[in-house]
């Protein structure tokens, strides 16, 4: 029998609840995973910690997150432990310390652990758009390993947020998939670009020197990324598959550079996992068909990236020894950031 929308806003009415409630529903023990980057749904996180009493051996795990992490004071050992897919700077100190955890593994990797259950999500916190006519709501500006996550954990709850932009690809995800829901309206956290100074701009004046015209590119976030890109201006016909763009790449866009046209893989088309910048690109990344947001699975997948003809992977290291070997995880004998998809990339666009 074919469901009408009364159906769903039925349903979804039902499962409307507060912050404190919703975490009511998470058992002790279990493992919960935080969505990504902007799309950390702060106020569960927030309730988890300080009203969630009943928690105890309870496993967080994400990748980056730009909260201030909260389980990981010192003081709540008790009651959560972190595992880092990747080491961002709000866990850091606590890595360091030896009060949360890293598991080393390639990004591409992650969703399919998760969707075996061989890293088994049992809670998934996430953050959302409103709802469509239909009952869909978007994963916004986080797909990576939000994706495996929803569709296999247990127990869903999440904040919707109508300032959530709503993104296309595989990011759309039904109400009744979901276990719980918060209203929130609160600003995504922003990230802002960095003023570049004459080092970083000889920099990306070198590294721009190697991107030929018609190349798709993998970038992240930082100085030096987005020293390469102001360096690409006149360069034609670029493409993006990345598993993360911020706002050099639309201004890129917008002045016509990349324009995705000669990719062969999924032409037209920005391919990414997750957003992180400023207020103007998420609003720019609202219901925009060019922006195709997919699993960290499938864009990470080195199989996948070589598939882009003139695929070139922009990455950052933070040490060289003379025989030219570098290090982009580790700085001075510790875990400074992590693996992540780097690897990954490596791997693809030699292929």
């Amino acid at each position: 029998m074919q469901q009408t929308t009364t159906d769903w806003q039925t349903r979804y009415a039902d499962k409307v609840t507060t912050a404190e409630a919703a975490i009511r529903a998470i058992l002790p023990g279990r493992r919960i995973l935080v969505g990504s980057g902007a799309a950390e749904p702060s106020e569960l996180v927030n309730a988890m910690v300080e009203s969630g009493d009943h928690l105890a051996d309870n496993e967080i795990v994400h990748l980056m997150t730009e909260g201030p992490a909260p389980y990981v004071r010192p003081g709540l050992e008790r009651r959560f432990r972190h595992t880092a897919f990747f080491i961002g700077q709000n866990v850091r100190e606590a890595v360091h310390e030896g009060r949360a955890d890293f598991m080393p593994v390639f990004l591409s990797d992650i969703p399919n652990l998760i969707l075996s259950r061989r890293v088994r999500i049992d809670v998934a916190l996430i953050q959302v758009s409103p709802p469509d006519a239909h009952g869909f709501v978007s994963l916004g500006v986080s797909v990576d390993i939000v994706r495996a996550a929803v569709d296999s954990a247990d127990l869903v709850l999440a904040e919707v947020n109508p300032r959530m932009p709503r993104t296309h690809g595989d990011s759309f995800l039904h109400v009744d998939r979901i276990t719980h829901l918060v209203p929130v309206d609160h600003e995504l956290p922003e990230r802002a670009s960095e003023p570049l100074d004459d080092i970083d701009r000889a920099i990306g004046r070198h590294v721009a020197s190697l991107v030929p015209d018609g190349a798709t590119l993998q970038t992240g976030i930082g100085k030096i990324p987005n020293a390469v890109l102001a360096a690409l201006v006149d360069r034609n016909d670029l493409g993006v598959h990345s598993e993360m763009f911020s706002d050099g790449v639309m201004d890129l866009y917008q002045r016509g550079v990349i324009t995705n046209r000669r990719k062969t893989l999924l032409p037209g088309k920005l391919v990414t996992s997750f957003l992180l910048g400023s207020r103007a690109l998420y609003a720019w990344a609202h219901e925009n068909p060019v922006i195709e947001m997919r699993g960290s699975a499938f864009t990470n997948d080195p199989l996948t990236i070589a598939r882009n003809d003139a695929m070139v992977a922009i990455n950052a290291a933070l040490a060289v020894d003379l025989t030219g070997q570098v290090a982009a995880d580790t700085l001075m004998g510790r875990f400074f950031s992590g693996i992540g998809g780097q690897v990954d990339f490596i791997r693809g666009a030699a292929r």
